[in-house]
């Protein structure tokens, strides 16, 4: 299957954003095998969500995770064979709300992998109810009167939490969108996509998104530039705010070990276990 395509019908909404983040992903899969890169080193989770049934509609290896999950199940994947280039899809209420914490923690820690997040300011899935980046006064069946929270600002917030590749896209800039998905499979360490993602049934936002978008302007190896470009509310650059060459967590912790292939035999652990059952 060249295309990526499964056996899976494609539920979205006529006019989903989703459908922009699928196609731009596999223009990056087609393009990251001509540089080299084979789709059988592409490892994929997701989380629960409209995003997630992004997970069926691409064959490529990976699992299912849960709510906010999916970021702690590629952490592991990674550690345990760091040769796989490891790729989450979150929605924004999955990966800002559930799955904050491991979020965090993944950018702290430089973990290699790429997390991509379908940020459509509601809960789609479950007709509509509002997310941590739904702006102020968002009126659903959870804040019929609008919401009083203050969104969060995800770029901000990864940029200070130390991920080393920071970046927005938007749905309906789909090439632009799959040559950002690229850099971020490439990147070693962190990479953070946050995909501005209209949900025409909830949130419909293309008419202020196709408004605003504009490319990144600044060097993104200067974080300070990249903070004041992401607190921007006048305009929505689109491209890498910020990128920077840090060690990344597997190789800190594990050197050059690689458990998948460098496991001892199954005659040998067993032989170490029954000493260790010996001894006590």
């Amino acid at each position: 299957m060249t295309d990526l395509t499964t056996y899976a019908e494609n539920t979205w909404c006529p006019g989903c954003g989703n459908f922009g983040i699928l196609n731009a992903f596999r223009k990056a899969v087609s393009r990251l095998e001509a540089e080299g890169i084979p789709r059988s080193r592409l490892f994929i989770s997701a989380g629960i969500g409209c995003h997630a049934k992004i997970f069926d509609y691409l064959a490529l290896n990976g699992l299912y995770s849960i709510h906010g999950r999916e970021m702690a199940t590629v952490q592991g994947v990674k550690l345990a064979n760091p040769d796989l280039m490891a790729v989450a899809f979150g929605g924004d209420g999955d990966a800002f709300g559930e799955g904050i914490a491991h979020l965090l923690f993944a950018a702290k820690r430089n973990a290699d992998m790429t997390l991509i997040v379908h940020d459509n300011g509601v809960y789609g899935l479950t007709t509509g109810q509002y997310t941590p980046t739904s702006p102020k006064g968002f009126k659903g069946p959870s804040t019929p009167k609008g919401s009083v929270e203050e969104p969060i600002e995800p770029l901000t917030l990864m940029l200070v939490a130390g991920a080393t590749f920071v970046a927005r896209g938007y749905s309906g800039r789909i090439e632009a969108l799959a040559d950002v998905m690229v850099r971020a499979v490439r990147h070693r360490g962190f990479s953070f996509i946050d995909v501005l993602q209209p949900c025409v049934t909830f949130n419909d936002t293309y008419k202020k998104y196709n408004a605003l978008v504009e490319p990144v302007q600044h060097d993104p190896a200067d974080f300070n530039a990249a903070l004041t470009a992401a607190r921007r509310t006048d305009r929505l650059p689109i491209g890498v705010f910020y990128e920077a060459n840090e060690p990344v967590f597997h190789q800190e912790l594990l050197g050059e070990h690689n458990p998948t292939q460098q496991r001892l035999a199954r005659a040998e652990r067993l032989e170490r276990v029954g000493h260790i059952a010996t001894r006590s």
